[in-house]
């Protein structure tokens, strides 16, 4: 599943689109200096997560809405079309990502 995949996957499931979540999670003191155990441990108990999709937001809460490039375009489990991970929802998302 590509990580975008898990995101769009994130917000049916919990009713809040990936930008919000982050938000959220920077709102309870989650930073780039955060590791992925209490973010984890926050995603399950309150949205029902489990640890892969959790780990996608893991990444975003803390690096961003970019990849690696070396996912980008493969025929691995992870490849996405872009770079830059789309964070404002699945109904305004652009074509490509």
């Amino acid at each position: 599943m590509s990580f975008q995949a898990y995101l769009d996957t994130i917000e049916k499931k919990t009713g809040l689109t990936p930008r919000q979540l982050v938000d959220l999670a920077h709102e309870r003191g989650f930073d780039a200096n955060t590791k992925a155990t209490p973010i984890l441990a926050w995603l399950a108990e309150d949205y029902g997560l489990g640890r892969g999709h959790g780990m996608a937001l893991v990444h975003v809460i803390t690096k961003g809405d970019r990849i690696d490039t070396k996912h980008v375009g493969t025929d691995g489990s992870h490849s996405d079309p872009s770079e830059q991970l789309w964070l404002d929802g699945i109904a305004s998302k652009p074509e490509g990502y």
